[in-house]
């Protein structure tokens, strides 16, 4: 049991960090509102398949809240953890708990929820029309997101590594 407990919190950590790097290194900053355009979705929607729902909304949650704190994005933190969390849940519950098995309809589900939510967030904290203006670019980052996590899984799991991972799943 506490090899298992060992493995997860590894596990997660790993994939917490790759979804920060995605996040913060791989970035175009976006003056309307303070935020930026990243890579980091395509990293969660990976975590949530190698981890799951919960580790991996967890490890995207994580990611992408450590990335806008060291980005000097302190009022982004809070928002960023839920909706990023939010994001991988709903894609791991619509994969784990109903007959959708569909990857990139799951993941893609999560990433109408985080286009949404960070729009209603971003109109208190910026206003009407940044928030508004700034639909396109989280729709693009959500659509690069999810291109990007279609071929990193089609290829994963011609090695049969997504295969393993849900094998060995905690």
């Amino acid at each position: 049991m506490q090899h298992e407990k060992t493995k997860e919190l590894a596990m997660t950590a790993l994939m917490t960090a790759l979804i920060f790097t995605a996040t913060y290194i791989i970035k175009i900053p976006n003056p309307a509102t303070g935020g930026y355009t990243h890579m980091g979705d395509c990293m969660i929607f990976l975590g949530v398949m190698v981890l799951g729902r919960k580790q991996g909304a967890l490890a995207g949650g994580l990611g992408g809240a450590l990335s806008d704190l060291l980005s000097g994005a302190a009022v982004w933190v809070l928002p960023t953890f839920i909706i990023k969390y939010a994001m991988g849940w709903i894609m791991g519950l619509l994969l784990e708990k109903s007959r959708l098995k569909n990857r990139l309809i799951a993941a893609g589900t999560g990433g109408v929820f985080q286009i949404i939510a960070y729009t209603l967030v971003k109109i208190p904290l910026t206003g009407v029309v940044p928030a508004i203006a700034s639909v396109a670019r989280i729709c693009m980052q959500t659509v690069i997101g999810l291109v990007l996590f279609t071929v990193l899984s089609a290829m994963l799991s011609r090695t049969e590594m997504l295969s393993f991972f849900e094998e060995k799943r905690i």
